[in-house]
């Protein structure tokens, strides 16, 4: 979703880098084709190693390094090694680190008058995205787990949408 978005607000070149290949990739089928479809490139079997930036801070390339799969483990699982002297440097001016996460532990440790579910991912109503502290709301990933873009903007008219009617009545 990340980078297919990237591509329609104007990236020239949007570019996925994936350390394993195309068929162990956490994507759905139908997703890679239409990237490709959309104009991505995927760089399969290469890791990124360094993000390097110019004299004034901003980033300006990434320094990468090509990847080989090692034979199956006991699992099954081919893991991903680099192979030597293989680094470059790929020129870009804005990195999207979109890689699978979990919710975030500190939300339990720092707001203890959130409810969380079992996974630590923020308690909702579903209807009006409130949380169980008073002026609260959540949506998108802290609230589902790793979902699309386009749940997530749902999510977050709702939320407006309840944000609005609270802030307007003041009844929770």
């Amino acid at each position: 979703d990340a980078i297919r978005s990237a591509l329609r607000l104007g990236a020239k070149n949007a570019y996925v880098i994936y350390r394993r290949s195309e068929e162990e990739m956490p994507a759905r089928r139908e997703e890679v084709h239409h990237a490709k479809q959309e104009g991505v490139q995927f760089l399969n079997l290469h890791n990124p190693v360094e993000f390097l930036g110019d004299e004034n801070g901003y980033l300006k390339a990434a320094k990468l390094i090509k990847m080989e799969l090692t034979d199956a483990d006991e699992s099954g699982r081919r893991s991903p090694i680099p192979i030597e002297d293989s680094e470059f440097e790929l020129p870009l001016d804005v990195a999207i680190i979109a890689i699978g996460t979990g919710a975030n532990p500190l939300v339990q440790s720092t707001t203890p008058d959130i409810q969380t579910n079992k996974w630590g991912y923020i308690s909702v109503d579903d209807e009006t995205l409130r949380t169980s502290k008073r002026g609260v709301f959540a949506g998108g990933d802290i609230v589902s787990g790793s979902a699309t873009v386009i749940l997530a903007m749902g999510a977050g008219r709702k939320a407006a949408q309840s944000i609005h009617e609270y802030l307007t009545t003041g009844e929770w």
